[in-house]
């Protein structure tokens, strides 16, 4: 059997008294933070009453059931609940817009729904699951179902207290464990399908490249990566932070949970960190038993990575895992090998992600728009070209729910084998030390003809490197029949106001600086278009990645 939920009453039984979760739960008489506490013992007994509760309910092994509940004190009861029960959760992010959240539930045809009272009343007013959901559970509130059979959460327990069902399921590997959709930032979001094995993999490999393990204390300002926590034997504590706008969260509250609870680890975003770093530095802020931040979703840079560990505890480092939905972790770097390398990033030779991690293989091959029928070893590029990343190893899922299309455009069979490849979008290459680097994704590339092609991350890392400038994007535009690359420019908070102030164009001095960094390099050279921006539209996951289709139609209409 293997079932990801099985570790949680494994450390229930070597540390029953450790506290799993720390919930905030307003504020003492002095002012500090309150908590609810709950042990590993009782995460283990509240998660066996959730799973006889769903089993009971007609929510057993194999049904599909969207979880759309706010990390708290009910979350990670359910998580594991489901687990245990082999429910496959549907987990989708609610700061999607309307539509593609109806797209994505109605596409996983699930049976059940459990929500908050807000949610419940979405799928109500907006027809989520209508054809399918047959079974509601209302989380924190009211029980709302319309028309279907719904409990809420006194009923789902009483349900699993008078269960003498077993709690566990015995799913194997290859069974379904959680339908993940993406973040939606390069289309309509995808839902990635997670086996078990997928699962303890993906534990397993971030155990070993981060160091974590049981006595640790974690901040994940990302849901997802909170599950981990349990099956990692850590105490999670919960951030108080709009969980859909990481970047916007409220530094001080981070810094005195850190304090308050002696925080070890912090799983955040580098939008978050580079907002932790803005806030901390000026303020002599130090997080004195922070000794690890784990930063995905986007890469962070150099700058922002020195100035976080000098305020972290002394030894301690920023790890920077690469990867996606799909395929997590692929390679990982930390800040030791960051700051060694130099910001080589500003002369574009894209962001260094780090080395493969163990029992993974990594390759590069040709950039293909089109699917690859079959893997060809023959085809792999050397040191040093640049190409498509493809992946393969445990942790990698093999196909998309009800995708069919999608899944043949992303998988290369292996012939005469199960084995496949997994094309990660991107583009990089690696180097004669065995480092890769990451290029951009393959659809953010500006073709203009057969010999001429800009690539994002090389193209923006030169133009970063200009004092008043934050960050910057490369679009593609259509100008006389051809493509033509246009960088939009989002300049520093600080930067002089009459520049920020300006609705598009850039002033001349500016766009004459801008000029002359691109044509300091081969691969920048063609590019003499610039554009201000008040500020990129940014994916809802992570607030890093930057909406470049949506900068791109911006661009082409102030261009025409």
């Amino acid at each position: 059997m293997v079932n990801i939920a099985a570790c949680l009453p494994e450390i229930a039984a070597q540390q029953p008294n450790a506290v799993a979760v720390c919930m905030p739960a307003g504020r003492n008489t002095d002012g500090s933070v309150a908590y609810q506490r709950t042990t590993y013992a009782q995460l283990n007994e509240q998660s066996d009453v959730v799973a006889k509760g769903l089993a009971a309910l007609g929510v057993g092994r194999g049904v599909r059931a969207v979880l759309m509940v706010p990390p708290g004190r009910h979350f990670f009861a359910l998580t594991f609940g489901m687990a245990k029960a082999g429910v496959v959760p549907v987990m989708v992010d609610p700061g999607l817009p309307l539509r593609h959240l109806k797209t994505c539930i109605n596409e996983a045809r699930p049976a059940a729904f459990i929500g908050s009272p807000k949610a419940q009343a979405a799928r109500l007013l907006l027809g989520w699951g209508k054809k399918t959901v047959r079974v509601n559970v209302t989380v924190g509130g009211p029980a709302l179902w319309g028309g279907v059979r719904g409990y809420g959460w006194s009923t789902l327990l009483r349900h699993g207290q008078g269960s003498a069902a077993a709690a566990m399921a015995m799913t194997a590997a290859d069974d379904v464990a959680a339908i993940l959709f993406t973040s939606g930032s390069t289309g309509v979001p995808k839902g990635v399908v997670y086996t078990h094995g997928n699962f303890a993999a993906q534990v397993a490999l971030l155990r070993q490249i981060s160091g974590v393990g049981p006595g640790e204390v974690d901040l994940p300002t990302f849901p997802l990566f909170a599950l981990f926590d349990p099956a990692l034997g850590m105490t999670t504590v919960v951030p108080q932070m709009n969980f859909s706008r990481p970047a916007a969260a409220n530094p001080q509250l981070l810094v005195e949970a850190m304090a308050n609870e002696g925080v070890t680890n912090m799983f955040a975003s580098p939008a978050l960190v580079a907002a932790l770093v803005r806030w901390a530095l000026p303020r002599g802020q130090h997080m004195h038993e922070l000794k690890r931040v784990v930063s995905a979703g986007a890469p962070v840079p150099p700058a922002i990575v020195e100035q976080m560990v000098s305020l972290m505890k002394p030894g301690g480092r920023v790890v920077t895992p690469y990867g996606a939905t799909e395929a997590l972790p692929v390679t990982c770097i930390d800040s030791r090998d960051i700051l060694n390398l130099g910001d080589r990033t500003a002369q574009g030779a894209g962001v260094c992600v780090g080395k493969p991690v163990p029992g993974v293989r990594v390759a590069i091959v040709p950039i293909h728009d089109d699917s690859i029928a079959a893997w060809d070893p023959s085809s792999c590029l050397p040191v040093g070209c640049l190409g498509e990343i493809v992946v393969r190893g445990p942790q990698v899922t093999r196909s998309y729910w009800a995708r069919p299309e999608a899944t043949a455009l992303a998988k290369i069979a292996v012939p005469n084998s199960e084995a496949f490849w997994h094309r990660m979008g991107d583009i990089g290459y690696f180097d004669a030390n065995g480092f890769l680097w990451f290029c951009g994704r393959k659809s953010h590339r500006v073709v203009k003809d057969a010999q001429t092609t800009w690539f994002s991350v090389p193209s923006e890392g030169v133009f970063n490197a200009h004092p008043l400038v934050m960050r910057t994007a490369l679009v593609g535009v259509s100008r006389g029949g051809q493509m033509q690359p246009v960088i939009c420019v989002e300049c520093k908070p600080d930067a002089d106001l009459a520049i920020r102030k300006v609705k598009h164009q850039v002033p001349p001095l500016l766009d004459e600086q801008l000029r002359a960094l691109g044509q300091a390099y081969k691969h920048t050279k063609g590019i003499d278009h610039f554009l201000l921006h008040p500020g990129f539209p940014v994916d809802i996951r992570h607030n890093a990645k930057i909406g470049r289709e949506a900068l791109a139609l911006w661009a082409q209409e102030r261009l025409q």
